[in-house]
């Protein structure tokens, strides 16, 4: 018999043994789901969880204000980037679809994860439904998840273009770099879909109050009173696949890259391929790189709760603020596209005056 348990005001739930002859009565705060199976297994599932968030740190409101002017900077970033993509043809190619695509995920991923956690901490809204904290654990993950994705392809597409140059238009095509992009989102939300899925299996039967910012992973499936292997499995897995598997294949391009690079003969026209990877570089250190200390670092030391939150807040919302202002100050081909709008703009608007004196 499975016998699924939902509360409906209770913050937290009292560790109790259930066993096959336990008999549940249905009160105004719980509420029994039966049904038949081979086996004896109790699911406790809470109403609602807390999001702690920081504890007893001073003056934590003027961090979420910060947050707040992250935010503002990374939809107007963005939101720019991704217009002068749309309006500029010269911008029309097949990396451009995976750096309007960047723009999204970093656009989405900010929008799933900032003004959620700025409601539950600046006005105090802590408390979150058991759907609600899932749907917004697989967003925020999908999201990040796709920005990791859109780096990788990013690295496909340097590698054609410097080591295949001749090959390059016929490879990378709007049409193919478009299937990547496609492919990688629906790859995301499949595997994410999995990792969300499983919590359906874990008992929460003690406390629901989650040691985190959000209602992050591992501090939820943490407070399961049931076994949680298959879960942690799953998310070191995923941790494997994507996370550290890209840096690795983005490494290993870079260094077939700069092995095309040296067979060039002039310095100029080295220095002139270089510097179409300086931006895609920055953009894999500063997204890769604190993820990757913070997760080691909390693999061989402990790390405070106040210092782990706000590492792993920095690292979530501080590479999509700055991924805009990065290419449209390294990329040139941005540069000269964003002048050419604003000259455009700038006499389309003075035609249009001329045009009402006139009148």
């Amino acid at each position: 018999m499975i016998q699924e348990v939902t509360g409906s005001r209770n913050i937290s739930f009292l560790s109790t043994g259930f066993s096959g002859n336990t008999t549940l009565q249905t009160t105004d705060s719980l509420t029994s789901v039966q049904s038949n199976s081979s086996e004896n297994v109790t699911l406790v599932r809470p109403a609602t969880f807390f999001i702690r968030g920081f504890s007893s740190f001073p003056h934590a409101k003027y961090y979420y204000v910060f947050l707040c002017f992250v935010y503002a900077v990374t939809v107007f970033g963005n939101l720019f980037i991704m217009c002068a993509i749309y309006l500029a043809r010269r911008l029309h190619t097949a990396k451009y679809i995976a750096v309007f695509n960047l723009a999204l995920s970093d656009l989405c991923g900010s929008s799933a994860l900032v003004p959620k956690l700025i409601d539950m901490f600046l006005f105090e809204h802590q408390l979150i439904s058991y759907e609600a904290c899932l749907m917004n654990m697989f967003f925020v993950f999908h999201f990040m998840n796709v920005q990791s994705l859109t780096l990788l392809a990013l690295a496909y597409d340097r590698l054609v273009a410097i080591c295949f140059p001749l090959q390059y238009h016929a490879i990378i095509t709007k049409t193919s770099m478009s299937f990547i992009i496609s492919s990688m989102w629906m790859f995301s939300m499949v595997l994410f879909a999995v990792l969300v899925g499983l919590i359906n299996r874990l008992s929460f039967c003690r406390s629901t109050v989650v040691d985190s910012y959000f209602c992050d992973h591992g501090p939820v499936i943490s407070l399961s009173c049931n076994s949680n292997s298959i879960n942690y499995l799953i998310a070191y897995i995923l941790f494997g696949l994507l996370i550290c598997l890209p840096v690795i294949v983005i490494t290993l391009s870079y260094f077939c890259i700069a092995a095309a690079l040296l067979k060039i003969a002039h310095g100029a026209d080295r220095i002139k391929a270089m510097k179409t990877c300086t931006s895609h570089l920055v953009l894999v250190a500063v997204f890769y790189l604190p993820i990757l200390s913070v997760n080691v670092k909390s693999m061989s030391t402990s790390i405070d709760p106040n210092s782990r939150i706000i590492n792993n807040s920095l690292t979530q919302i501080i590479p999509p603020m700055l991924n805009p202002i990065i290419y449209t100050l390294k990329t040139e081909e941005v540069m000269q596209s964003i002048k050419e709008l604003y000259k455009r703009n700038r006499v389309n608007t003075i035609t249009e005056r001329n045009g009402k004196q006139r009148m």
